[in-house]
């Protein structure tokens, strides 16, 4: 299994980073290792002091597949769900500044959440569905995907452009904006529509 996930893909979050609006989608790639295990507190790790939270969309592919045509691309997955994408921002920066890459603040151990529900997309519009992250029971993110830059068949598409999707590869499909750092003993509880998808506490 990989974890590919998309960044800069909500206007608001690309403009709170102060980043530049990408010409295509960005990519990049966590390892396997970095997933939460289930029912386990998110620790913070010692080598970072601002590790944001960014909840996303995810998809789970169930087909094998390369050189997707977008309008084929549905067929491609049948399941959705919700995670977080941990980041050390104090690290990504420093590497950024230096041209580095930046796997190390995302790719970390603990470093990708995976809700514990899937859904199937049949039962929602998956182009104009709510999701939120609430810390402290308090919203902080709230994303709507009919605001994604790219949807999620384009981004599948694209994606296999470069990359053999394979059965149980996971993509997350970028972040909200209201992206923010997490404390210890923090709770945070993401939902998609009015469900409570996860829970976890931060240590």
């Amino acid at each position: 299994m990989k974890i590919i996930c998309i960044g800069r893909n909500y206007t608001e979050h690309i403009n709170e980073l102060e980043n530049e609006k990408p010409d295509d989608p960005v990519i990049f790639i966590k390892p396997d290792s970095s997933v939460l295990p289930k029912s386990h507190p998110f620790v913070i790790p010692e080598f970072s002091n601002e590790v944001h939270h960014e909840v996303e969309v995810i998809v789970k592919i169930n087909k094998l597949g390369k050189y997707i045509q977008p309008k084929f691309a549905h067929k491609y997955y049948q399941e959705f769900g919700l995670g977080i994408d941990f980041t050390a921002r104090d690290l990504q920066s420093k590497l950024k500044t230096k041209g580095l890459p930046w796997e190390k603040a995302k790719g970390f151990d603990g470093a990708t959440l995976i809700g514990r529900q899937w859904f199937d997309k049949s039962d929602f519009d998956l182009n104009n569905l709510n999701f939120s992250l609430l810390k402290n029971n308090k919203i902080v993110q709230q994303g709507n995907t009919k605001l994604m830059l790219w949807k999620i068949d384009e981004l599948i598409a694209y994606i296999s452009q470069f990359f053999t999707l394979k059965i149980g590869d996971i993509i997350f499909t970028g972040t909200p904006s209201g992206v923010g750092k997490v404390e210890e003993n923090d709770v945070l509880i993401g939902k998609i529509e009015n469900q409570s998808v996860f829970k976890v506490n931060v240590k």
